[in-house]
């Protein structure tokens, strides 16, 4: 008679293969976390900059807007307080609930400069390692992303 069940091989074998696979996911899980994290800064970018654009279009200048909330950013979300957020109140645009990143708007002469310009950059750094990820995007470029793929 043959007794039903596994041997203690054959579950040794099955761990070593499921922490194989653990080893390989978990990296790859948390990168995708902190790009989905860093997601909202472009779309925020890409906000400000429409925003800006309407706000042309209706008073025939830019507006700048001081970094905020926070110039140092780290991976805790903060509040955004449209009422401390001056430029961007003026603008109309403020984001949905916290923000992970910093946002600011500077712009140039509308006299010096063919009809003006602005640009928009926020600041991200969802794995707190002090190195932030830049964003940017002007009237005629859209949002761009300034430094490597692994900076978070």
């Amino acid at each position: 008679m043959f007794k039903k069940g596994f041997t203690l091989v054959e579950l040794m074998i099955v761990v070593a293969i499921i922490g194989i696979l653990a080893a390989i996911a978990i990296p790859n899980f948390v990168e995708m976390q902190y790009r989905a994290k860093r997601a909202e800064n472009p779309a925020c970018v890409d906000g400000i900059k429409t925003a800006e654009m309407g706000y042309d279009a209706a008073f025939d200048k830019f507006i700048s807007a001081s970094t905020y909330p926070d110039a140092d950013v780290n991976k805790k979300t903060q509040a955004w307080v449209h009422t401390n957020a001056a430029g961007f109140q003026t603008l109309g645009w403020q984001p949905d609930g916290e923000v992970r990143g910093a946002y600011s708007v500077t712009t140039t002469d509308q006299a010096t400069t063919a009809g003006g310009d602005f640009r928009v950059r926020g600041v991200i750094d969802v794995d707190n390692d002090n190195t932030d990820a830049h964003y940017t995007a002007t009237k005629s470029v859209n949002t761009t992303f300034l430094n490597n793929n692994d900076t978070y």
